[in-house]
C-alpha cells in the first residue's frame, strides 16, 4: 500500500533567509499581542472607573435661577428698554431675557437682559 518514507516524517530545516522572517513574525505577533492586551486593560480600567469611580457632579451652570432667586422671595428687576422700544418677542435662556423688537426709529433691535446684574448686557441692531 502506501510507504510512508522516514524522511517525509521529520521537518527539514528551513534555510537562514526564512528563519529570519519565521522569527521577525513571531516578534511581531509577540508585540501586537502586548499591545492589545494594554489597550484592551486601559479600556477596562476606564470602564471600571466610570462605573465605580466617584460620580462626578454635572457642571452646574455660571449662574443657575436656583442660586438667582431667594427662596423667601422674588427678585424685582427692572429692565430699562429705550423709550419708543416696541417688544415683538422674549426669550430666556438661563439668567439673560432677550427681548426682540423695533425701535422708535423703525429698525429692529434686539436687547439682552442679565438677571444677574440687573441691566442690559448687549444691544443688538437686527439689519436685513
Amino acid at each position: 500500500m502506501s510507504h510512508i518514507e522516514p524522511e517525509a516524517e521529520g521537518e527539514k530545516p528551513l534555510d537562514p533567509v526564512m528563519d529570519n522572517v519565521r522569527r521577525k513574525m513571531i516578534r511581531l505577533q509577540i508585540v501586537s499581542g502586548l499591545i492589545m492586551f494594554v489597550s484592551l486593560m486601559a479600556v477596562f480600567g476606564a470602564v471600571v472607573y466610570k462605573v465605580w469611580g466617584g460620580k462626578a457632579a454635572a457642571p452646574a451652570p455660571a449662574a443657575s435661577s436656583a442660586t438667582l432667586i431667594p427662596s423667601d422671595q422674588p427678585l424685582k428687576l427692572i429692565a430699562a428698554l429705550p423709550a419708543g422700544f416696541t417688544v415683538s418677542n422674549v426669550s430666556l435662556s438661563g439668567t439673560q431675557v432677550l427681548f426682540y423688537g423695533k425701535a422708535a426709529d423703525g429698525g429692529a433691535r434686539a436687547y439682552v437682559f442679565d438677571m444677574t446684574t440687573g441691566r442690559i448686557a448687549a444691544t443688538i441692531a437686527v439689519g436685513e
